[in-house]
């Protein structure tokens, strides 16, 4: 059993122990405490159960239990040993998969999805409100969803980038920046992870989120929110195109030399230099877009 699911299946254990009620609030740092974790694998974890639609996230809020445990035993959700793999994540990456290649239409009912990927209603839901929460795809007034086009085009995955390229430089270069040395402690150690065979054995999910946590990490640094809110955006809804690049992997050993070393000029203070290999990163990103838009022709 991975770690992950360690995880996820203490959570619960929790949950059944303490009979929690539906609406219960699951906070991040308290599950951390019980668990004696670190909040980073429980968030993972909590992400896992809002795949699976076992709780549900409210912006700046946090997860909340969706139903009762009993009632979502009854129902036969699966609550024994979830994972990353389980059939609302191959339904995600099916979805995403025939979107890009035009092989789906860009108006469905939930009973359409429902019926092509052979899902009960609780995973249909669970499915749509992780493609909702992402920002391609929406509710339609009164019927059926609408997916965003915003990022299924290789026009617009180039506009992301040069976006990026404009933004996450400048971040560092803002009068308020502050990093703290828990948060370069933690982004080394996700590079190192990496590094040391995760490139090769983590799944497109884990892959995604720890390059978005290094970007997010330090805009956030920044200190001005309206860098925060542009970067969570674009990359919420980048996830999409993200997954489809990573059929190479050959190139998350450079990434990662690159976040290293941007990591220690940010550690020693030299912020105008971090901010020019920061750059120079995202150009060389910029730069192998040819291939990377081959993949949606």
């Amino acid at each position: 059993m991975s770690a992950q699911t360690n995880t996820v299946n203490k959570i619960l254990e929790l949950i059944k122990e303490e009979r929690l009620p539906e609406g219960a609030h699951l906070t991040a740092q308290k599950l951390a405490d019980r668990l004696r974790l670190s909040r980073s694998p429980v968030n993972d974890a909590l992400g896992i159960l809002e795949q699976h639609g076992i709780v549900t996230r409210r912006p700046n809020r946090g997860y909340f239990l969706r139903q009762d445990f009993d009632a979502l035993a009854q129902d036969g959700a699966g609550l024994a040993q979830p994972s990353v793999d389980d059939i609302v994540t191959q339904s995600y990456f099916r979805l995403a998969d025939e979107l890009l290649r035009g092989e789906l239409p860009m108006q469905c009912s939930e009973a359409q999805l429902r019926a092509r990927y052979a899902l009960t209603n609780a995973q249909t839901q669970a499915l749509l409100a992780r493609i909702s929460q992402e920002g391609w795809a929406h509710r339609r007034p009164g019927y059926g969803w609408e997916f965003s086009s915003m990022m299924t085009t290789p026009d617009s995955l180039l506009q992301s980038y040069r976006l990026r390229l404009a933004l996450e430089p400048a971040a560092l270069l803002e009068p308020t920046f502050h990093i703290d040395k828990a948060v370069l402690a933690r982004c080394r150690a996700a590079e190192k992870h990496l590094l040391d065979g995760g490139i090769a054995t983590d799944t497109a999910d884990q892959l995604h989120e720890r390059g978005v946590r290094f970007h997010e990490s330090l805009v956030e640094a920044s200190g001005n929110p309206f860098f925060i809110d542009t970067i969570k955006r674009v990359n919420r809804v980048r996830r999409l195109l993200s997954y489809r690049s990573m059929q190479d992997r050959s190139r998350y050993k450079q990434h990662c030399d690159q976040h290293l070393a941007i990591l220690d000029l940010l550690e020693r203070e030299r912020n105008e230099e971090a901010a020019k290999a920061l750059a120079a990163h995202l150009r060389s990103t910029l730069d192998n877009l040819a291939r990377i838009r081959g993949i949606l022709a």
